[in-house]
């Protein structure tokens, strides 16, 4: 993609101007960010993904006692009449479901991959919303049908009220307004507050971006470095060891031997050459535990090549990362595999430029459903 194009989904800005000027630091508003914008799934559609084993969805209601929260999946006799008011169904991840949800977050590459986490679409009756609450990640709110009123804040008093079952603040102080229609978008940061209400039916589309918690991504990391000592193969596992050990008065006290164990264990880990970078990369390319892949026919020609819309893959300067899986890669073939990540398809042309090695660990991924041929 190119960041100095000026994109009509950015209301003009180019990408490098509103990464520049508006992520992570200030909203934008933009209007008919997409044109005569006609959402690709319909509220018959998402009901039935909503019901559907591995599609991650919430129903909320508002009412006179109170906010409720579901989780599914859900029978259609399960979702409260169109006419009933101020009740919204979420349903997360629609891009890993529908094709033509992947391709409209396709426009949102001008941020890094890694960074890009997958499309939730809300859908609202009148009334309809999930309180006032904020976000730890950047977020683009994407109206598809109807209207939504939104007020944002720069919220300094982030307490949240007791006893409900969602993150709503306790004291939410709007300091702008806006009703979003069709086909016009509003980017919020991380920690910027707000609360859309449904005005009739409708449902917004949101673009959403991971934001991993340090603790828990050392937590990933390390569980993979500990699988990169080649010293361990699990026949021969280093194990602590301490001949020298003395009788103890004190028996609760943990030995400083045993943390000096503790601690060249993991300066071992983080020393193998690449070892962290490999992690990382595993780690930021392994699919949602509700992804699975459907395997493809082996030995089918293959003249072009496009990335399932479920696969993740990226690349660092000597690797290739692809669901969960990483591969040192040099050369021709490491430029090939790099345009598949960031083009997610090859044409006729790149495959031609291809080595045998690369073609037959394509074709790999084409059998386990992670690509397609064509």
């Amino acid at each position: 993609m190119k960041t100095d194009q000026p994109l009509t989904l950015l209301g003009g800005l180019t990408p490098a101007q509103f990464m520049q000027r508006h992520w992570h630091k200030k909203p934008l508003l933009v209007r008919q960010a997409i044109p005569g914008f006609a959402p690709p799934v319909l509220r018959t559609q998402l009901l039935a993904l909503a019901g559907q084993e591995g599609v991650e969805s919430r129903l909320i209601q508002h009412q006179e006692t109170g906010w409720t929260l579901r989780h599914g999946p859900f029978a259609r006799r399960a979702v409260p009449t169109l006419q009933t008011p101020r009740w919204t169904l979420l349903v997360q991840g629609v891009d890993l479901h529908d094709d033509a949800v992947h391709a409209l977050m396709q426009q949102f590459r001008f941020v890094p991959e890694a960074r890009l986490d997958d499309l939730m679409i809300s859908y609202a009756t009148d009334g309809g919303g999930v309180g006032p609450h904020f976000d730890s990640y950047d977020v683009f709110l994407l109206q598809a049908h109807g209207k939504r009123r939104w007020r944002i804040g720069r919220q300094k008093n982030l307490h949240l009220q007791e006893g409900v079952p969602l993150k709503i603040l306790t004291d939410f102080v709007p300091e702008q307004e806006y009703v979003l229609e069709p086909g016009d978008m509003l980017y919020l940061p991380p920690r910027w507050a707000h609360d859309g209400i449904a005005e009739g039916e409708c449902m917004t589309y949101s673009i959403g971006f991971r934001s991993p918690e340090r603790d828990e991504m050392a937590r990933e990391l390390l569980l993979r470095l500990t699988d990169e000592d080649e010293e361990d193969d699990g026949k021969h596992p280093v194990i602590y060891r301490d001949p020298e050990q003395e009788a103890v008065s004190q028996p609760g006290a943990i030995p400083a031997a045993l943390q000096e164990f503790a601690r060249e264990a993991l300066q071992r880990a983080l020393a193998q050459p690449l070892a962290l970078e490999r992690a990382l990369g595993e780690y930021m390319t392994e699919p949602k535990p509700n992804v699975w892949f459907e395997p493809g026919e082996p030995g089918g020609m293959m003249e072009a090549v496009a990335l399932d819309r479920r696969t993740r893959m990226m690349y660092d300067a000597k690797h290739i990362f692809i669901n969960g899986e990483s591969y040192r890669a040099s050369g021709k073939d490491a430029a090939l595999m790099r345009r598949l990540a960031d083009a997610r398809a090859l044409a006729p042309a790149d495959l031609a430029k291809a080595s045998d090695e690369a073609l037959e660990l394509l074709a790999s991924w084409c059998e386990a459903g992670w690509a397609h041929a064509r």
